[in-house]
């Protein structure tokens, strides 16, 4: 049977195959491959008006075409049109080029004005020949540029759009309108078909701007309807976890009261009512699925201690999960010191555990372990839980959805979850939540201890590199210590950052009566502990490390932090690497150190820090700057591939998507799954695991 694109002209087998696999199968599909920017060909300018930097169209005749040897052939053409002349040239060319370029030939060329040895010029410009027909009128509509993956030009979009919207226009083609009433206002949203119309051929003297950066009427319509679908996608995931069992763990135990008597300080008022709120969802006899969220520094650790001795003394295990075995590592030593006078010993696990060694904390997990803590290994298969009640999984969004889900999974029996508690010391933005973790229940240690001082940040070019080092060694001489990040560990001819290894040689020839210690991510684990251990005993004064101190390293005596290139790093992981300090009661000092010439973004995220140490204000300005699917973490984008929405562009639009989200779930499940089958598509085969 002939699929609905073989009865568009020219789709061949060939073409058919490769528009099916980038998820074009329909005319409907092919509609919602966007453009991504615009030409406007609408116009011809005077090539005596042109300036560099200029996109433009261009229309004139050929003087002058030649071949010009060279390390590189090139082909030359000069274009006049009685007020000026333009160089095109072409690195890429066929011979039979120049014959059609010959002197006289009429010419009409887009692309962008550079300026060059004898004045304007154009590299490898889009171009046309002219030769008096009715088919060289200049359009009447702007040009779209359609993303081109699979190798397919932009003639074949432009010749399989136009195809779609002609069967869109005649009525052979029916667009569901899929938006509820509760986000349509009573004027200025346009139908889909007449905002789809407009996107993909919009009039001369369209606001090109406003489409390029997706801020028309027609794009906003469109972004309404694909945030209301991946937040619908994101709630039907958590729901359908709520439709598994969990075991209760109604009451706490002698474990509890005595973890608490034994700690040497009080919890704060946020980490009491955080503790409330897990222990009353782990009470329930369905899946707890809580994302705490907590600045660094704000005790997220032991709320999650007291959540899993709430797990133990009810008779379950626990699996404590992170990202990186420094930061697992950094839980297996707190875990261990604050539960073995209790007589709970952690069982570890990484992918760097092998043989017999191996084989026994796999023993111990499927036999009567309280407390696995790992890495992503305690997910692998292999690894069977004997009783698995509650799933904790640290700095959560460098995982997947799916991955934390199937640690869940290990609870036991099809239809049993473990309890899952989600932590991060990154705040994600509340714009960023409502859409990527829409359907889990969130908390908010939003205090820190008592006690704890605000880092004082400041910004200093790296040509005072010498006072900074004055800095230190004055630092260090009065009993404090001092982290010294760099952002390579060896040198590199692509980036002009001192490597670690060289920063640490440097300093220590340099520092009198300071000892240096490294650690960076190629040591052994054993030799980056050793080496941590003595700087938290005090025998290191100052430690040159890479970013792999980002988290989970706490060391109240480090009270200054240099980080060498600050300008390299994104916000939230400066943010992370400040957090470092200020653990004591010491004020604390971080010293971004940037090199010149640094970039005007680069710029914004030193300032932000400078005035800012709001771990909520940074998160949004970081979405703001890079986007979620860096905010997130890679792994986590695969929700967050948008075609039209941008989550820090349409906050406005983000605000009353929810409550329609919610009462379509219990209303409509029809027009739910329409909602996701257009916009989701294939990519919502997760939210069944």
């Amino acid at each position: 049977m002939a699929s609905e694109l073989r009865s568009f002209h020219g789709v061949g087998p060939r073409l058919e195959q490769t528009l099916t696999e980038l998820g074009i199968r329909t005319a409907q599909d092919l509609l919602f491959h966007l453009p991504f920017r615009y030409e406007d060909r609408t116009r011809v300018y005077p090539i005596g008006g042109l300036y560099p930097g200029a996109t433009v169209q261009v229309e004139g005749e050929v003087e002058h075409a030649a071949i010009v040897r060279g390390r590189r052939p090139m082909l030359v053409v000069v274009l006049a049109d009685g007020t000026g002349l333009i160089t095109l040239r072409f690195f890429h060319f066929r011979h039979s080029q120049k014959q059609q370029l010959a002197r006289g030939t009429r010419l009409r060329c887009y692309g962008e004005v550079r300026s060059g040895f004898r004045g304007f010029e154009m590299i490898h410009p889009s171009y046309r020949r002219l030769f008096g027909r009715d088919d060289d009128a200049l359009s009447d509509r702007l040009t779209p540029v359609y993303p081109a993956p699979g190798k397919i030009g932009q003639a074949t979009w432009l010749k399989l759009t136009e195809q779609a919207l002609e069967r869109l226009s005649r009525g052979d083609l029916a667009l569901d309108e899929l938006l509820p009433s509760g986000l349509i206002d009573s004027d200025g949203i346009p139908s889909l078909a007449d905002a789809l119309q407009y996107i993909h051929r919009p009039p001369a003297g369209a606001d090109v701007a406003a489409l390029v950066e997706r801020r028309h009427p027609a794009q906003q319509r469109l972004a309404m309807e694909e945030l209301l679908a991946h937040n619908l996608s994101m709630q039907q995931l958590h729901r359908r976890q709520r439709t598994f069992r969990a075991h209760p763990m109604p009451s706490g135990s002698a474990l509890e009261s005595d973890f608490r008597q034994r700690l040497s300080f009080q919890l704060t008022d946020a980490q009491e009512r955080v503790s409330v709120e897990i222990h009353r969802d782990m009470a329930r006899d369905h899946p707890m699925q809580r994302l705490v969220q907590g600045d660094v520094g704000s005790g997220k650790t032991v709320v999650a201690a007291l959540a899993a001795l709430r797990a133990i003394g009810s008779g379950f295990q626990v699996a404590l999960m992170a990202p990186t075995e420094l930061l697992a590592e950094q839980h297996l030593r707190s875990f261990s010191t604050w539960l073995a006078p209790l007589g709970i010993e952690p069982v570890w696990l990484s992918s760097k555990v092998t043989g017999r060694k191996r084989q026994a904390a796999l023993d111990a997990i499927a036999g009567d372990a309280p407390l696995a803590i790992g890495t992503h290994a305690l997910m692998q298969e292999g690894v069977e839980f004997a009783r698995l009640g509650l799933a904790i999984v640290d700095e959560q969004h460098r995982f997947g959805v799916h991955q934390r889900l199937a640690l869940m999974d290990k609870a036991g029996g099809e239809a049993t979850h473990a309890h899952q508690l989600v932590m991060t010391a990154t705040p994600i933005p509340r714009t960023l939540a409502m859409t990527a973790y829409a359907g889990l229940d969130t908390s908010v240690i939003d205090q820190l201890p008592p006690g704890r001082k605000p880092v004082t940040t400041v910004v200093i070019s790296g040509e005072r590199r010498q006072d900074v080092t004055a800095r230190v060694e004055a630092a260090c001489r009065e009993g404090r210590q001092a982290y010294w990040v760099c952002t390579l560990i060896e040198e590199s001819d692509a980036v002009q950052a001192q490597a670690a290894e060289d920063v640490a040689r440097d300093l220590q020839a340099s520092l009198r009566g300071v000892t240096v210690g490294l650690v960076h991510g190629r040591m052994k684990p054993a030799e980056k502990q050793a080496m941590m251990d003595r700087f938290k005993q005090g025998a290191i004064g100052l430690l040159v490390a890479t970013t792999v101190i980002e988290v989970g390293v706490d060391v109240p005596n480090a009270s200054l932090m240099i980080i060498d290139n600050a300008e390299r790093l994104g916000l939230a992981q400066l943010h992370q690497l400040r957090g470092r300090v200020g653990r004591g009661a010491e004020q604390s000092s971080c010293v971004l150190l940037y090199g010149d010439p640094v970039g005007q973004l680069a710029k914004q995220r030193l300032n932000i820090l400078r005035e800012t140490n709001d771990g909520f204000r940074i998160a949004e300005k970081d979405l703001e700057l890079r986007g979620p699917g860096e905010v997130l973490g890679t792994r986590q984008t695969g929700m967050l591939q948008f075609r039209v929405a941008d989550l820090a562009r349409d906050q406005g639009l983000l605000d009353r998507i929810p409550a329609v989200a919610e009462r379509l779930l219990a209303d409509d499940p029809e027009l739910v799954q329409r909602l996701l089958n257009r916009w989701i598509g294939e990519a919502d085969r997760f939210a069944s695991v």
